[in-house]
């Protein structure tokens, strides 16, 4: 399966407007609101969106967009989906018109994490002009970012994704939340697609009730991330973890909480791979500095 990148992600909400406020005076992203009010495109890049806010009855995260190559990619990854026993529903003309794509479909996990499969992105080419003068987000041909999921039975969807959805190895780690030997370690997996973002997707061995671990969106420097962890002081948002860099991947970032309840990754300087150079290795620590996650639980 040719995935190219994390196209974009859907999020519920039970309140569009603190999304509203979050997403342009916190993230410093785009907002647009579409004609029926029940849902906001945040924009970060030339796309016409890459998070999509829906209103619901629940607070959470919704699915992930894949993106692939085009058409015939596509009908090749439904064709290898449903090979492997996946139930695919083929979206209907309105959803992928809603999407602002060519044709998708909509998958799920082991775990019951959802999905989305795409090509054909629609491109208005406007220029994102951020609300808080963010000068960028890294996304283009490294996708949006990346998310990490919860896979309480983790082998069968480390297999999912890498033997059905094609998605390659590039780290893993064992961890535990606090000092305590006898806290049974849980498992990490990074996968990587087809760009060279040191990962896409991570699958994590435990279950979370809002549906994501966090999402991570990247911008072009130090800078940026400090002045965003200044406006999640000003605008009361939880800080759930301090600035730090991971080992694996070296992004700079803070992780603060959504309104949705799932955390949000905001870093820099992430590794860009040349996978026919890359080994796969395990980290025994989270990160060379900082990133305090107790800050989270208190």
């Amino acid at each position: 399966m040719d995935i190219r990148g994390l196209g974009y992600v859907t999020v519920r909400s039970t309140d569009l407007q603190q999304w509203r406020h979050y997403a342009s005076q916190v993230l410093g992203m785009m907002v647009v609101e579409d004609a029926a009010a029940s849902q906001l495109l945040l924009k970060m890049d030339a796309r016409p969106y890459r998070l999509l806010v829906q209103q619901d009855t629940q607070d959470g995260f919704g699915a992930c967009g894949w993106e692939v190559a085009g058409q015939a990619a596509f009908d090749q990854a439904l064709a290898e989906l449903r090979a492997a026993g996946v139930a695919v529903e083929q979206g209907s003309v309105e959803l992928a018109a809603q999407r602002q794509v060519q044709a998708l479909a909509s998958f799920a996990d082991p775990d019951g994490n959802c999905h989305e499969l795409y090509w054909g992105p629609r491109q208005d080419f406007a220029r994102f002009v951020s609300p808080v003068g963010v000068r960028g987000f890294v996304s283009d041909e490294l996708g949006m970012g990346h998310v990490v999921l919860p896979a309480p039975t983790f082998e069968r969807c480390r297999d999912f994704y890498e033997q059905v959805m094609g998605f390659g190895l590039s780290d893993l780690m064992k961890v535990r939340f606090t000092p305590d030997p006898a806290e049974p370690e849980k498992r990490i997996h990074f996968l990587h697609c087809n760009n060279g973002r040191h990962h896409s997707l991570a699958i994590f061995e435990c279950p979370v009730p809002s549906g994501c671990v966090h999402l991570m969106v990247e911008v072009d420097g130090l800078d940026e991330v400090g002045r965003a962890l200044d406006r999640l002081h000003t605008h009361g948002v939880k800080l759930t973890a301090t600035l730090g860099q991971h080992t694996n991947d070296q992004m700079i970032s803070f992780y603060m909480r959504t309104p949705a309840g799932f955390d949000l990754e905001y870093g820099c300087d992430g590794l860009v791979v040349d996978w026919s150079r890359h080994t796969p290795f395990e980290s025994t620590v989270v990160s060379h500095w900082g990133h305090d996650f107790s800050v989270g639980r208190q």
